[in-house]
């Protein structure tokens, strides 16, 4: 968990005002939901099945157990879960000793997509979360296949700066 983050916090979208917090255990099947509504995620095997709630379950635990991590979900106004992102903190000796804020996972629900609900959290990762935890840098992969992803993160000032691999264990 990263304590030094203050949340819950209110951020403004397009559709207007969202939640940002630390994931529950509860929140557990909508972050299923969230996944297996992705469709270059259902491809990877997240489905959202009961059966594997097991899995997803220790891996939320894990995620919210260790200290420079943290799991974050966007509330809508009703209090329903309409999207998620985590969040790792890389100290680092490139840079001369520049810690990272990595942003893993982001998904929006399909129904709520092109609200701004993406643009308003992934600022305050960039002007809020990164400052808090000392990140000089706030980098992010996206599967090449994400070619509107690719546009979002470029509008928001994000460089197209690296080739990334990947290595199947």
């Amino acid at each position: 968990m990263l304590s030094n983050l203050d949340l819950p916090t209110t951020v403004t979208a397009r559709i207007g005002e969202v939640t940002v917090r630390r994931a529950k255990p509860t929140d557990l099947p909508a972050l299923m939901a969230l996944l297996s509504d992705d469709p270059v995620s259902a491809a990877r095997g997240d489905r959202g099945d009961a059966a594997d709630e097991g899995t997803y379950a220790t891996a939320l635990r894990s995620v919210l157990e260790a200290p420079l991590n943290d799991l974050m979900v966007v509330d809508d106004a009703a209090g329903e879960v309409i999207g998620t992102l985590q969040l790792t903190v890389i100290p680092g000796m490139a840079r001369q000793g520049a810690t990272r804020l990595l942003v893993e996972a982001v998904r929006v629900s399909s129904s709520v997509r092109s609200g701004g609900i993406g643009s308003a959290v992934m600022r305050w990762v960039m002007h809020v979360a990164a400052p808090a935890t000392g990140a000089a840098l706030v980098q992010l992969t996206s599967d090449a296949a994400r070619v509107d992803a690719h546009r979002f993160y470029t509008r928001l000032g994000f460089a197209d700066s690296h080739v990334g691999f990947k290595y199947a264990v």
